[in-house]
């Protein structure tokens, strides 16, 4: 993600409108992921950018006691139905009250922050010795679905670039160490249109276009069997604070 994307307030805000979609299609975490996660024994968890709790009901349902902070009072809306505690704010303007985390986790978000703003957050709220875990999910699909489908999003959006860069891992901070988690996921042609109107570059087109966009990619899919298997990842930044 560009680093300036968080200025984009109107894809950074998109996601309250399809807020059930999301926490329908988009990925759980990992069961290894959230393994590690546990690992850390951390008292207090804050989860930025929670959404719709992907990630923290699965730390609450192993017992940590986590905090979401989400923008949108929609996304945690839904978090709070399955029994989450939210504070609906920006993260950079959040009212901490002065409480302070051992683990801080961010998953999907973090490029929807300013950075400078959002890591001064974090000195604050981080206790000694504690972890900074962000992460993103990523898809890949097997050919020839994926050349299938690049070529739907290519004709009706053609002004958008589609083919995802190589990823790098930004810099080699001896700080931060970088995890990959694995997972597989397969979805029906209703499924995947479903999902990709929960990401911000198709949630803000004109309804026209994404319709467009949905029906070609649902043809597609038909097309080479009906179903989408992913072999997505969990790519993980893991830091943590020196003690004092």
């Amino acid at each position: 993600m560009p680093e300036e994307l968080f200025r984009d307030r109107g894809r950074a805000e998109s996601f309250g409108s399809i807020a059930g979609l999301y926490d329908r299609y988009r990925p759980a975490p990992a069961p290894e992921f959230v393994d590690d996660l546990v690992a850390l024994k951390p008292a207090k968890v804050l989860d930025i950018g929670c959404g719709t709790g992907k990630v923290a009901r699965e730390l609450t349902q192993r017992g940590l006691d986590v905090l979401g902070v989400e923008l949108d009072d929609r996304m945690a809306g839904i978090a709070r139905e399955h029994g989450l505690e939210v504070d609906v704010s920006a993260f950079e303007t959040w009212d901490d009250r002065g409480r302070t985390f051992d683990l801080i986790t961010c998953g999907d978000a973090w490029h929807w922050i300013d950075p400078v703003r959002g890591w001064r957050k974090i000195g604050r709220v981080l206790r000694p010795g504690g972890t900074v875990v962000r992460f993103w999910n990523h898809n890949e699909i097997d050919e020839p679905v994926r050349s299938a489908l690049l070529a739907v999003h290519e004709r009706v959006l053609p002004e958008i670039e589609h083919r995802t860069p190589e990823r790098t891992r930004g810099g080699d901070d001896p700080r931060v160490e970088h995890r990959v988690y694995p997972w597989v996921r397969t979805y029906s042609a209703d499924e995947w249109v479903a999902l990709i109107a929960t990401y911000s570059v198709n949630q803000t087109l004109e309804p026209s276009r994404l319709a467009e966009l949905q029906r070609g990619l649902h043809a597609a899919i038909t097309a080479h069997g009906g179903t989408v298997v992913v072999h997505g990842s969990t790519d993980v930044s893991w830091s943590r604070a020196a003690p004092r």
